[in-house]
């Protein structure tokens, strides 16, 4: 069953400029990959791909395609996909109104609660990504 997942316009033009820049023939989407761990409860990673694979689900957004595991489908649920980009980094934000804040003060630029960032250095094409850590 796909999530309940909204995504704010800033984020779909995040993903449409990644699919466009992917090179690859329409149809083409985002794999979004998102697991527990991390002190938020998530890591995350995304890559460009031509086609899902078995077993992905496919969201559509305004003709956007993207591609998620069961796993991910479940940690998505209630979840707002936003773009963020600050003077230091830019990536997707994930903010889950049911998430608790995280006390880790690790980062100097720690995320607002409930709030999980992936940097654009993340993005892979045709292979996964090194997993993301986020606070």
């Amino acid at each position: 069953m796909l999530p309940n997942v909204i995504i704010t316009h800033a984020a779909e033009k995040f993903i449409r400029r990644i699919m466009r820049f992917s090179g690859l023939a329409e149809g083409a989407g985002l794999r979004l990959a998102v697991s527990a761990g991390g002190c938020s409860g998530y890591s995350s990673e995304f890559s460009a791909e031509a086609a899902s694979q078995p077993g992905e689900q496919t969201l559509e957004v305004n003709g956007l395609r993207i591609f998620l595991s069961a796993e991910s489908c479940l940690l998505l649920q209630g979840v707002t996909i936003d773009f963020a980009e600050t003077a230091t980094r830019s990536g997707l934000s994930f903010i889950n109104p049911n998430q608790a804040a995280c006390a880790c003060s690790s980062s100097a630029e720690a995320a607002p609660p409930g709030v999980t960032r992936i940097d654009v250095s993340s993005i892979g094409r045709g292979r996964p990504a090194a997993p993301i850590l986020v606070h």
